[in-house]
């Protein structure tokens, strides 16, 4: 197996900046797909104009972010602080949807800092044009925390709605067998057993999503260089669920173009931004990569194999300076 990832590009800046040259975007700018009409562009979310020009002539059904929710690319902003940006791009957000549409935020709580900043975004969309529908958990196989406390593998997805959206129950069932037995009922004079009145011989996903494996550097789909990435099976999930075939998705944190791969797979048409023209650039090789080799990323690589060769640890800090085995050289492709 090939080992030439990047190290975590909101951390390692001098990394970022190197790569800089090689994105296609700069702030403003807005590349539209040839082949399907996916666009990304290298716009704040918090922008009202720079999303409604990213959305003209396009009306998404269906927003889905994973804002950047450990404040490290804000330099700790505060809580209150945090929130009124969240208000902000939830704002731009309702404005481009279209009048009947689900929206899904991915949203941390730090145990260590009063569960912040779930339990204050949750008060603060109670203001907003969109009632709340479900408090999703995705279950991570592998955890964090310290022997004087419970293990920390969850991931929180919220699901607020406006109108009466699309909704496919369907995109819920799981490749999870049922197996355990209970709920008896008579129907028509015979005792029934809750698996013997089921439409499927398998279990709906629920509120609680225990069937989807996280990203780590092994698997397929892994992009390296970026952090908390979401796995693609459940943002499909999502995509399949909340809209129908040939709507528009909107998601105004790029990372690592996981949304926009997930469109392109299930027939719908991806609008996304990234205020980073390196996040930008990754969204748009990922969703080539994909088109001309099949696969939904790099395994223990890196978007830019072509023009780099890395000797790169995997992680790095913003104090520590990168010495000669850190360096990245870049060359030109003929």
């Amino acid at each position: 197996m090939k080992n030439n990832p990047l190290p975590r590009l909101d951390q390692c800046h001098e990394t970022r900046d190197r790569l800089l040259p090689l994105c296609r975007l700069r702030p403003g700018a807005i590349w539209v797909d040839p082949v399907r009409g996916h666009r990304v562009g290298c716009v704040d979310a918090v922008n009202r104009e720079a999303v409604l020009s990213l959305c003209e002539g396009v009306c998404p059904s269906l927003a889905l972010h994973d804002p950047p929710y450990n404040l490290v690319a804000f330099d700790s902003r505060s809580i209150d602080e945090y929130i009124s940006w969240c208000k902000q791009w939830i704002a731009v957000s309702a404005d481009v949807l279209a009048k009947d549409a689900s929206l899904y935020v991915w949203l941390g709580a730090d145990q260590t800092d009063g569960f912040q900043p779930l339990p204050d975004f949750m008060i603060m969309m109670r203001s907003m044009p969109f009632r709340p529908r479900s408090f999703i958990t995705l279950r991570n196989q592998r955890g964090y925390g310290t022997q004087q406390n419970w293990m920390a593998i969850r991931q929180e997805l919220l699901y607020y709605t406006r109108g009466r959206p699309v909704f496919d129950v369907e995109a819920e069932y799981t490749a999870i067998p049922k197996v355990l037995r209970g709920y008896y009922k008579t129907v028509g004079g015979r005792r029934t057993e809750n698996s013997q009145r089921s439409r499927s011989d398998t279990i709906r996903a629920g509120n609680v999503w225990i069937d989807i494996q996280q990203v780590f550097y092994r698997l397929h789909e892994n992009v390296s260089g970026c952090y908390a990435q979401k796995p693609l099976a459940a943002i499909e999930r999502i995509v399949s669920a909340s809209t129908n075939p040939q709507a528009a998705v909107i998601d105004l944190f790029a990372h690592s173009g996981t949304t926009l791969l997930a469109c392109e797979r299930l027939g719908r048409v991806c609008v996304t931004s990234d205020i980073d023209p390196v996040f930008c650039e990754i969204a748009i090789r990922r969703l080539e990569r994909f088109r001309s080799t099949g696969q939904p990323g790099w395994q223990n690589g890196n978007p830019f194999e072509r023009e780099i060769r890395t000797n790169l640890p995997k992680q790095s800090t913003p104090s520590r300076k990168p010495g000669r085995s850190e360096e990245l050289t870049l060359f030109e492709v003929k």
